[in-house]
């Protein structure tokens, strides 16, 4: 079937692209390549000229938008999971200070305190870690439109993400495990 470019019918003139490849630089091009399209034809409008890459870039603007906001909220998310875990264990550490007191009066070193402290969060974060995982592998199928040279289930990537959000928890975990290594036990005791 004929359909003629004037005919205001979809696609239109307004979305016809004309590409022409050179050597020169293309902004330099832009004024013989309009010449030639005049002397064709006058009636034939040549607007909004710009670069194969300028073209590229906007038809991967939603994209790229997407992708951003996708981003956005991944770091948000591992922000407020990051102050969430620290306030869970340093709340969990406050409320077990008495305890801790007890365990360094009979000889409890502050490392094995420290380590006690820091496997809570670790703990913690392996089973949200466990669930993350899970989410991501059901959710793969859904967002593969959005994954650019990444399988949904790419074993790779995911052990990464979970390694760096262990060590994420790990981090969040340090700072109350350090005060609690700290206690003294004669003031812990004493505190009750």
């Amino acid at each position: 079937m004929f359909e003629p470019y004037t005919q205001d019918v979809w696609p239109s003139m307004e979305l016809m692209q004309v590409v022409l490849r050179t050597k020169a630089d293309p902004v330099s091009v832009t004024g013989a390549a309009r010449q030639i399209v005049r002397d064709l034809d006058p009636a034939v409008p040549l607007a909004d000229v710009s670069t194969l890459a300028t073209l590229t870039r906007d038809s991967m603007a939603s994209d790229r938008f997407s992708m951003l906001l996708v981003g956005f909220f991944g770091v948000t998310a591992l922000l407020l999971a990051t102050v969430g875990l620290y306030g869970v264990i340093a709340y969990a550490t406050g409320q077990r200070t008495r305890e801790i007191g007890i365990r360094m009066a009979l000889g409890a070193q502050r490392r094995t305190i420290l380590r006690m402290i820091l496997s809570e969060g670790l703990r913690l974060a392996g089973g949200g870690i466990l669930l993350g995982v899970a989410a991501a592998l059901g959710m793969g199928r859904l967002l593969r439109g959005f994954l650019y040279g990444v399988r949904p289930s790419d074993p790779l990537t995911l052990s990464s993400v979970a390694l760096f959000i262990a060590l994420i928890a790990l981090c969040a975990s340090y700072l109350p495990a350090r005060r609690a290594a700290a206690i003294d036990p004669m003031e812990a005791l004493r505190c009750d």
